[in-house]
């Protein structure tokens, strides 16, 4: 067994314990108190001073298994991302972010999952293809929102305008035209990146920017990644020129 198999396991345990038993509520905190501690109903200041300080502690206890389990959701998570298991992984990010609501890299995450689970809906319930149609909308729009929520959170996470300039270039084409500017952002940090360079390519064709297309077709041809990316380069900038003049 794989060394990464073996620690996926580890968590898969870990979390389910304190998920479900290991993990302690306000109650169980109040029913210890009074066991370990003697503090149940106080009234004097005395009384309420004494208290205070010992569910200081048991606070920070609480505060700290919430937070480690937040961290094993998010690891849990990027293992079934690694294994493709993109539903499992997007459930994982989801309950992470109520630990940590303010964490980009959780969002990217997430824009990444439902991006794919766009993509394997189908008619499970005979709807028809309206119903269908929805329901893969509703996943893009979420990844959508968790690419903007990254990048609010972190303007300069040059993985979610990636992420993001993807989602429109290909999944979202009639909003074609919102990849731009984060494609421009990412190359400007991201200056050899080839990948991202056919991704704006395409979004300025789609636009009719067939001049901005060819330039950054010949770009990569420069750059010279490998002779397959040569290859689409330049049977891509033929198409932008003959678009070009032939309007």
């Amino acid at each position: 067994m794989k060394v990464n198999d073996v620690l996926a396991s580890f968590v898969v345990i870990f979390t389910a314990c304190f998920a479900v038993s290991c993990s302690p509520s306000y109650n169980s905190i109040k029913r210890m108190q009074r066991m370990e501690e003697g503090v149940s109903n106080p009234t004097t200041k005395e009384e309420l001073e004494e208290a205070i300080k010992k569910y200081d502690a048991r606070a920070l206890d609480l505060v700290t298994t919430e937070a480690q389990i937040g961290i094993w959701y998010k690891i849990l998570g990027t293992r079934y991302l690694d294994q493709g298991l993109y539903g499992k992984a997007l459930e994982c990010f989801k309950t992470a972010l109520m630990t940590y609501p303010n964490n980009a890299n959780l969002y990217y995450y997430i824009g990444i999952c439902a991006g794919y689970m766009a993509n394997s809906v189908l008619d499970y319930d005979a709807q028809g293809k309206n119903s269908v149609e929805a329901k893969r909308m509703n996943y893009l729009r979420l990844s959508e929102s968790a690419y903007e929520q990254a990048l609010s959170i972190d303007p300069k996470y040059y993985r979610a305008m990636y992420g993001i300039g993807v989602l429109y270039a290909f999944e979202l084409q009639d909003e074609s035209e919102k990849a731009i500017p984060y494609l421009e952002r990412f190359l400007q940090v991201q200056t050899r990146d080839t990948n991202a360079m056919f991704v704006l390519a395409r979004a300025y064709y789609m636009n009719y920017e067939f001049e901005k297309a060819g330039e950054l077709y010949d770009r990569i041809i420069k750059l010279n990644p490998n002779a397959e990316k040569v290859s689409e380069a330049e049977k891509n900038k033929k198409a932008a020129l003959d678009a070009l003049y032939s309007n």
